[in-house]
Parts: C-alpha cells; structure tokens; sequence
C-alpha cells in the first residue's frame, strides 16, 4: 500500500493483478498461522514451569515472549487479545523473577527499569511502521526509509522516529532532501513534513 503508484519509492507499485493481492494475502496468512503455533508451544511451556525453575529457563521464555509481541503487532487481523495475553504471561513471568530477586536492591532496581523499557517499547510498536522495522523480515528496505518517513501518516511516523539518533536522523533529512529534489518535487504537505522531521525530537 505504501508503494502504490508513489513515485517517491524507488521501486514503486503501478499496478497489480488480482493474482498477486492473493499471493501476497497467502503470505499473511501463512505467517500468522505459523505465529499461532509457535505461540501455543510458547504458553504450553509457561504452563509447565516447575516452581523452582531455573531464572535462566525462566528468562529465555521471557524473551521468546517479547519477540511474539513484536511479531504480533505485525500480523494482519486484529492481535489485541494475544498481545493482552502475551503481556500479562511476561507479567506473571517477571513477578516469579521479582520475588527471587527481594532483598537485593541492586537486582530490583534494574528489573524495575528493565520493565519501564519494556512498556515503552510495547507502546512504540503500537505504531504499525514501528512494527513495520523491527520486523526480522521486515517489508521496508534501507533504501525505501526515507519514502516512507515523508508520506507514512504523521501519528505512525511520531513514535518511529525514537528508533533513530540524532546523526540518523540527521542524515535521514538529508536522504529526503535529496530525494524530493531528485524529483523535483515542491509538494507543501512534504516539505512541510520535512521541516518537522528536522526539528522533531
């Protein structure tokens, strides 16, 4: 959708056949129905977790956790009910390693921020380009950020700026500048986008 006919990307989608929206809904499709599967296995684990576990066996679940929520926010169809899922199994999870961890200020103090860092990432993947670039097999190429930083919604864009520095994002500005010259484009809305761009953050 995003290269639909936008001249900006550098290989940008004319046309299509029917045959191609159904392969590419396929692909979609297969991919969720993987996710599920490896999801299912995932809480069958949780649900077999000894009381005195290992912390190890116990954060390596944690984790696996964490990616199916990235993935998750990824995936065509509605997913709230198993991201809510997969964030209260990661709750029950880090409350077992909380208690193991009483007395030790040090430990609690960085669970603590570790679970801070945790909700703010949760939150940035609300946005679907969010989502979008931190997909392992994301859709968007190096070569297709700048496009997609100039005509994504603004509330979409927002939030995947924090995934940049400051020199990146320096040099991303510098990309669309180029870019809008190249085609000799004067369009206000995205000049107007590129002077937020430069001051955001």
């Amino acid at each position: 959708m995003r290269k639909l006919d936008n001249v900006l990307f550098p290989r940008p989608i004319q046309d299509f056949s029917d045959e191609d929206l159904l392969d590419v809904q396929r692909l979609d499709h297969e991919e969720l129905l993987v996710f599920l599967q490896s999801l299912r296995q995932l809480v069958g684990k949780a649900a077999t977790l000894k009381p005195n576990e290992e912390t190890e066996v116990i954060l390596d679940l944690k984790s696996e956790l964490e990616k199916h929520y990235e993935q998750a926010c990824g995936l065509t169809d509605n997913q709230s009910a198993n991201k809510q899922a997969i964030a209260q199994l990661i709750d029950v999870i880090m409350a077992t390693v909380q208690r193991n961890a009483a007395g030790d200020s040090l430990a609690e103090q960085e669970l603590a921020e570790e679970s801070l860092a945790r909700k703010t990432h949760f939150a940035l993947l609300e946005s679907p380009l969010v989502a979008d670039l931190l997909h392992p097999k994301s859709v968007i190429e190096a070569d297709e950020l700048s496009a997609v930083l100039l005509t994504d919604p603004e509330d979409f864009v927002r939030p995947a700026l924090e995934l940049f520095d400051i020199d990146q994002r320096r040099l991303l500005t510098e990309d669309m500048q180029a870019l809008l010259d190249s085609h000799g484009l004067k369009d206000a809305g995205m000049r107007e986008r590129l002077n937020w761009l430069r001051t955001a953050g």
